[in-house]
């Protein structure tokens, strides 16, 4: 298996949990909390995409799918429109209120352009540094399974709390 393969793989994995943790859910299990501070599935899936589509992006160059394809204006989040999610409040958590099929479907575009992406990139770019703001600087390899890793625990996060909302 070549690098190309090995990360669609993982990305293929992050769109299938999403689609997986979306199908069939009621309205309210979106915004459900375990506690009143607690992450909510919709800003989980919302996060992790945020933080897909700016980091791919970034390493490739691109406009990120949020704005390129409208979504911003779509999720007409109260948020800046570079906004990810990072160390965002409990109250921000919240404010993310969106139904199952525009998440799915942002997340879906966003999974597109970035299988899209790592078809494109050879072995030795994986070595190119991405960011100088790390001690020793983040390559390419490096950030994409940082995102990979980030996606898989909030993807498995909303599973989760799903999972808490059917059994409650």
């Amino acid at each position: 298996m070549d690098h190309s393969a090995l990360l669609t793989d993982a990305f293929d994995r992050i769109q299938e949990t999403v689609h997986s943790t979306l199908a069939d859910l009621p309205a309210d299990a979106l915004t459900f909390r375990v506690d009143a501070n607690a992450n909510t599935i919709a800003w989980l899936i919302w996060h992790l995409t945020r933080v897909q589509d700016d980091h791919v992006a970034g390493v490739a160059g691109t406009e990120q799918v949020w704005t390129s394809g409208g979504w911003v204006e779509r999720f007409d989040l109260p948020f800046r429109v570079t906004d990810i999610g990072y160390g965002q409040s409990s109250d921000e958590v919240a404010k993310v209120r969106t139904g199952a099929e525009l998440l799915r479907e942002y997340h879906d575009a966003v999974h597109d352009r970035t299988v899209d992406y790592v078809q494109t990139i050879g072995t030795d770019d994986l070595d190119r540094i991405v960011d100088e703001n790390w001690d020793p600087p983040v390559t390419l390899g490096v950030r994409l399974v940082s995102v990979v890793s980030d996606d898989l625990q909030h993807a498995g996060q909303a599973a989760y709390v799903r999972g808490i909302y059917e059994r409650r």
